[in-house]
């Protein structure tokens, strides 16, 4: 206003015009700001029509400003309550990666196994330091640790054993599946809840399940009412690997072929030549896991009572990779189901 009054005042001046006509302009600019300053709400017209031509259009219009909480409470399988954050960044789930890969997440650790991690997910997981899982034990908190993850997932309540979970949670908020390989659209879904990314979970689910009803198609004409095992060959022995875990989940589960009844309700079964008889099956797995199998392979095939089996003389044994058929995951289970169709039916 002071501006505008100085600007008048040399203008008025420059005309030659009278004082009388500055008293009157200086008293119009005194009623102007007396009125705002009785009615600061109420803009004047010009003022309101300033404002509006430098309004934003409404759909350049900001967000209303929704106060987004930085963690969450979830309950884990087990029944642990933990806080993690909401879009967690640096997540830690060994044995889960092809679930994470399937979301679009990278892990900052995987699996490994002799300095190795699952062989059919390397392509997409390269750069990726492993962690030593030999013997089935999880490792040390201190190895943990070095990652500094904020959330760490376990697939199974085995991993959680031992004072295990104590130890981790400690390190980060730990969740606990008791079995993820178990119940895929579950733990995906609940996957995608913990990390953020429901979406993804919806779809990468969904485009499973198309896959899966598209191989049962193709496989009803030669699988309805039959039955598969598979079987595991490791330097040990073997043994038979029943309906809840890997390739065995997909058989029956995923694809509804029957299961033997020597694992009917069992997760798996120490096998021998003397339960060959039992095995009541139309379709043979077989698995030489790591390349380790070999000698109790051979023993196995080069048995009379073996070679006389049904399936075996109609030549429905075929030998799979154990890079995947031993994976829990839906890029496990997606290749799982393109070597089955393609051995019975091709």
């Amino acid at each position: 206003m002071f501006q505008k009054y100085s600007f008048l005042r040399k203008r008025l001046k420059a005309s030659g015009l009278s004082l009388l006509i500055i008293g009157m302009a200086l008293s119009l600019l005194s009623a102007c700001g007396s009125t705002k300053a009785e009615n600061p709400a109420e803009p004047s017209q010009t003022a309101a029509a300033v404002e509006e031509s430098q309004a934003p259009e409404a759909s350049e219009a900001p967000e209303a400003s929704v106060e987004v909480s930085a963690t969450k409470t979830v309950t884990d399988e087990q029944g642990h309550e933990l806080v993690i954050p909401a879009k967690p960044l640096k997540v830690f789930a060994p044995y889960m990666e092809d679930s994470l890969l399937s979301l679009g997440v990278t892990p900052i650790a995987q699996w490994g196994n002799s300095g190795k991690g699952q062989a059919y997910l390397q392509d997409r997981l390269k750069g990726v330091p492993t962690v030593e899982f030999s013997g089935g034990r999880p490792p040390s908190p201190e190895q943990i640790m070095d990652f500094e993850p904020d959330l760490i997932i376990l697939h199974t309540a085995h991993y959680a054993d031992d004072g295990i979970y104590e130890q981790y949670s400690k390190i980060a908020p730990t969740y606990v599946f008791v079995n993820a390989a178990g119940d895929l659209n579950s733990s995906i879904t609940k996957l995608g809840e913990l990390l953020g990314k429901p979406a993804e979970a919806k779809q990468a689910l969904g485009d499973y399940e198309q896959k899966k009803e598209e191989a049962k198609a193709k496989l009803a004409p030669v699988a309805d009412g039959k039955k598969a095992v598979l079987i595991n060959f490791n330097a040990k022995g073997m043994y038979l690997i029943g309906g809840n875990y890997f390739g065995g989940y997909v058989l029956s589960h995923e694809l509804g072929i029957g299961k033997s009844k020597l694992v009917e309700e069992k997760n798996s079964v120490d096998a021998s030549l003397e339960i060959l008889p039992e095995l009541d099956a139309d379709f043979i797995f077989t698995i030489d896991y790591a390349g380790s199998g070999a000698a109790n392979i051979k023993e196995l095939t080069d048995n009379a009572i073996w070679r006389s089996m049904p399936a075996v003389k109609a030549g429905h044994v075929y030998a799979v990779s154990d890079e995947y058929w031993t994976g829990g995951g839906l890029i496990a289970y997606s290749k799982i189901i393109d070597d089955i169709v393609r051995f019975l039916a091709p």
